[in-house]
């Protein structure tokens, strides 16, 4: 009986990487990162921070054919793929899947004044006790930015995303979201349990610009027929998580119950 895989990817803001994992033992088999330098940023203005999501996706092409070419048999037998992605970038489609500009990705601070704005607005209580977090620089508050800045692109967006969203819409052809997600966004009531409809009245953000939620650990759509073509691996396989990195941190932390805290520190 042929070993069976999972297949990884992580969607970072300085590069692409993939790993294949052994079901039964947990064996990291491969692993692949692309481009050789780290990817563009890039920055009209000073304090802003934009990548375009088609370099995400062709950075992953080249990690699968990194794969493929040493374990085109194994690759061939992966039961189901996991993606972790940079947090808090805002991706912008119509309602043909074209992305509308550039995403705004997490170190963008143009909407911080935004988010420090709603903070106040709201009051402390529904931002740490519903959102627990401050709006801030969330992906919610740099739409916002959009919807006043950007009206030209405002209104042709069907749904906004996440990076982790539009990597598996693109394995998929599926538009959707998760609770953790959502979260991460400042979109998610933790005491309702649902979309976070104040922070959505608030900035007069229509529901209907929110994808379908999934679970986190969930089936979230199968790879496309085209896709696997492209990529080298069996149609059908199954999208089954994906999360931001800090509730990534958390989960290999065993950071999972109330009370319990994981602090990360760094240079960005």
């Amino acid at each position: 009986m042929a070993e069976s895989y999972l297949l990884g990817y992580d969607i970072g803001s300085s590069f692409i990487k993939a790993a294949l994992i052994e079901v039964e033992t947990g064996r990291l088999v491969a692993s692949a990162s692309s481009p050789e330098n780290e990817m563009e940023i890039i920055s009209p203005e000073p304090g802003w921070a934009e990548q375009n999501p088609e370099i995400w996706w062709r950075n992953l092409k080249i990690t699968t054919s990194i794969l493929k070419q040493a374990h085109i048999e194994k690759l061939q037998n992966v039961v189901a793929i996991g993606i972790s992605y940079q947090m808090d970038g805002l991706v912008c489609i119509d309602k043909n899947f074209n992305v509308l500009q550039p995403a705004i990705i997490w170190c963008d601070n143009r909407a911080v004044e935004i988010g420090e704005e709603a903070f106040h607005s709201l009051g402390e209580d529904v931002c740490l006790h519903r959102l627990l977090n401050s709006p801030g620089n969330s992906i919610a508050s740099k739409l916002k930015w959009v919807m006043e800045n950007e009206y030209d692109v405002y209104k042709q967006i069907y749904k906004i995303m996440l990076p982790g969203d539009y990597i598996a819409a693109k394995l998929t052809s599926e538009i959707f979201t998760t609770q953790s997600g959502l979260s991460e966004g400042m979109l998610w009531d933790f005491i309702d349990q649902k979309q976070a409809d104040i922070v959505l009245k608030y900035y007069n953000i229509p529901t209907s610009l929110i994808p379908d939620i999934v679970p986190t650990f969930h089936v979230q759509g199968y790879v496309t027929k085209e896709v696997a073509s492209e990529l080298g691996i069996k149609s059908g396989i199954p999208i089954s998580y994906r999360a931001g990195d800090q509730p990534n941190n958390a989960l290999s932390l065993k950071v999972l119950q109330p009370g319990e805290v994981a602090a990360s520190m760094g240079n960005s």
